[in-house]
């Protein structure tokens, strides 16, 4: 039997992923060690551009309703998780069980704790300068099976910053770059700049940073169990709340009244 390269090995396991559509977004319904097991098939993989992972949630899902081009660009990732009470109440309502809530504060925790001592390199991209700094000294020091090659802020929206950022993550090569922008913004950029970007996989992170330098407390692990760890971050950010108030049954009423069709309607 022919032996597999790694960019042929990860396109295989790809392409052998389950998913379901959510308002027209393709999402990957796999367990927690399925997920990290995929990412280093692609952190291992000889891409010439970078593999592309998105991690959804209500809110995502909302903005790409409201946008046909945030939506087509989140269908063009290598990868897209979900994340949340809305993306599980979504695939019951239409006869799947998410095998994982892939919440990113969890997920790449436990990609460095699995995957710890096998010479991986990943770069910090996106928050404040401040916050930036606190994160990454406490992801080096809780993850040493990693090695960081690099952090910069992510206030590198226009042209020239952006050209200077990619200047100094390709010049470290690492393995991983999480890009904690928030939505779309980090989506927008990894995609804009996936094909100058010399990094096996980029993932987009959201307030991923905020946790690691402290900005932001994890609810009780029974909270987050039940799914109610937005309130948790609401209170921590009453100025979003429009984003979970008005947002969550919005995006409930929109994944009833998308039912009918993506019941019917086969993955491409």
């Amino acid at each position: 039997m022919e032996d597999l390269g790694p960019t042929q090995a990860a396109s295989g396991a790809l392409s052998a992923v389950d998913k379901l559509r959510i308002v027209g977004v393709e999402i990957a319904n796999v367990s927690r060690g399925q997920a990290i097991d995929l990412i280093e098939g692609l952190v291992r993989s000889e891409s010439t551009s970078s593999n592309a992972i998105y991690i959804v949630n209500a809110h995502t899902l909302n903005l790409a309703c409201d946008s046909a081009a945030y939506r087509q660009l989140l269908n063009g990732a290598h990868l897209v998780f979900g994340d949340g009470t809305g993306v599980r109440w979504a695939a019951r309502l239409r006869g799947v069980r998410m095998r994982a809530n892939l919440v990113g504060t969890d997920l790449i925790p436990a990609l460095f704790h699995a995957t710890a001592g096998r010479g991986y390199r990943y770069f910090l991209l996106g928050a404040s300068a401040e916050t930036i700094l606190r994160a990454a000294a406490t992801c080096e020091r809780m993850y040493p099976g990693w090695t960081l090659a690099g952090f910069h802020h992510g206030y590198v929206q226009d042209p020239g910053g952006a050209a200077r950022v990619i200047e100094e993550i390709n010049a470290v090569r690492p393995h991983l770059l999480l890009v904690g922008m928030g939505n779309p913004l980090q989506e927008h950029w990894i995609h804009r700049h996936r094909a100058s970007l010399r990094v096996p996989v980029s993932i987009g992170v959201g307030g991923l940073f905020d946790h690691w330098a402290g900005n932001l407390r994890r609810a009780p692990t029974w909270v987050r169990r039940h799914g109610f760890e937005w309130i948790q971050l609401l209170l921590q950010q009453p100025h979003k709340w429009r984003r979970y108030l008005l947002g969550n049954p919005k995006f409930l009423m929109r994944i009833v009244a998308q039912l009918p069709t993506e019941r019917r309607t086969p993955l491409s």
